[in-house]
């Protein structure tokens, strides 16, 4: 199967999947584009909590092809965590889905909830130093498992770009930054069966 095909297949998959809007294959010059405006937004204080790590598209940007798509109030997130807070190498937080669950979180005293982010312990709070000790808001990568079936791929990485690259993507592609619309980015290399 040519390169080619393989590229026409996923996009397709990836246009079948529920809350998909469009979808834009990225060149190497959007790639650089990309990769600074991340490497900005994660200098950038998130949330007045601490500093970005974009593991999610760090990992996208090394796939051989990496398509960009917006997404609709309709889109099945991937499974959770999608934000992940560290600190000193440990995991104090994340962002939890379930409705209950966060009801729940609520009532304890040593955590806060802001939205649907956790956080486990509040004394993490007041022994950080946002300059020199900063919280680390990690987007991890994702899998998408309606592109890993689709024949000679693999390495198959969904993630969630910062607010710089979401308008950039939306703006490249032609679109007003709407409420409730979103950009993703999917990377994949070509068929790396190691034997």
């Amino acid at each position: 199967m040519e390169h080619d095909e393989i590229i026409e297949n996923v996009k397709n998959s990836i246009i079948q999947m529920q809350g998909v809007g469009n979808t834009l294959l990225l060149n190497e010059e959007d790639r650089e584009i990309i990769r600074e405006l991340e490497k900005k937004a994660d200098e950038m204080t998130l949330m007045g909590l601490g500093r970005g790590d974009n593991k999610g598209v760090k990992a996208v940007l090394k796939n051989n092809v990496i398509f960009a798509f917006t997404t609709n109030m309709d889109f099945c997130w991937p499974e959770g965590p999608n934000v992940i807070l560290m600190h000193d190498g440990c995991v104090v937080g994340q962002d939890v889905d379930d409705e209950a669950k966060l009801e729940e979180v609520k009532s304890c005293k040593d955590k806060l909830v802001i939205g649907n982010i956790v956080i486990y312990d509040t004394s993490v709070l007041k022994k950080m130093d946002v300059k020199n000790n900063p919280l680390i808001v990690v987007l991890p990568p994702k899998p998408c498992a309606d592109v890993e079936a689709v024949d000679k791929v693999c390495n198959v990485i969904l993630a969630s770009p910062s607010p710089p690259s979401d308008e950039y993507l939306k703006e490249k592609m032609g679109l007003e930054n709407l409420h409730g619309t979103g950009t993703f980015l999917l990377g994949f290399d070509f068929d790396c069966s190691c034997g």
